[in-house]
């Protein structure tokens, strides 16, 4: 018996061979739906890497600016040197599309394109320190910005090569082996009923010859006792 319940009929039959082409079609393109998506993935792992060792590099070399600042300057000058900042950002987020896979990308614009704009002090009362470390951030920002927007694809991308690997296997070893299997049992069902009706109408020819013979032996023994002889025997009428 097959894993689903089906009725041995040549309508089964033909919707199962059907759904099996288009399961079989079905699992082609998860599969390489799948393929183009680990290859996407990589590229953003790759890039990933590259883009995290160079924020943390840009991270360290800001913290280690604010470090030597903090020590060369006192505490409430350093907060009050960057109590108000004069630079703005504004950040836009639009959707690109991966494979059905919709990961955002984010735009950064500041409202200012002068690079003095990042300092919101003066430089009379403050450390070099500082304004290297107020440098440092402002490069690192964007590439902080850029990885969060991979590292949320990578995620999305992730997530939907998990969910089509599910559907490729469930497709490769239940759902069409499952139909295969359905598919032979019917054959076989309908085989054995085709065989079943054959023998039944050699049967019924075989009763229906006999009858005919048992009729003519009858026909014949009334002719031989209507004309006293045998019927074939001329000499006799």
């Amino acid at each position: 018996m097959p894993a689903i319940n089906v009725n041995p009929t040549r309508q089964e039959l033909t919707r199962l061979k059907g759904r099996l082409r288009t399961s079989i079609r079905g699992h082609k393109l998860l599969k390489d739906k799948r393929d183009e998506l680990m290859k996407q993935f990589m590229d953003v792992v790759r890039e990933n890497r590259a883009l995290r060792k160079k924020v943390e590099e840009g991270l360290a070399r800001a913290h280690g600016s604010f470090t030597v600042a903090s020590a060369l300057m006192s505490t409430e000058m350093l907060e009050q040197s960057l109590m108000y900042p004069k630079q703005s950002v504004e950040l836009d987020m639009t959707f690109q599309n991966i494979m059905s896979v919709n990961v955002p990308q984010y735009h950064f614009k500041t409202r200012s394109e002068e690079p003095g704009e990042i300092y919101p002090y003066g430089f009379a009362a403050t450390s070099g320190e500082l304004d290297g470390a107020v440098e440092a951030l402002s490069g690192v920002f964007q590439d902080m910005l850029k990885l969060a927007e991979i590292e949320k694809t990578s995620q999305l991308l992730a997530e939907e090569i998990e969910k089509t690997r599910r559907r490729v296997n469930a497709l490769e070893y239940v759902k069409i082996p499952q139909m295969e299997e359905a598919i032979k049992y019917i054959s076989m069902k309908l085989d054995e009923n085709e065989r079943s009706n054959t023998i039944r109408l050699m049967k019924v020819k075989d009763m229906l010859l006999k009858e005919a013979i048992e009729e003519k032996r009858e026909a014949d023994a009334r002719a031989v006792e209507a004309f006293g002889g045998h019927p074939d025997d001329p000499g006799e009428l």
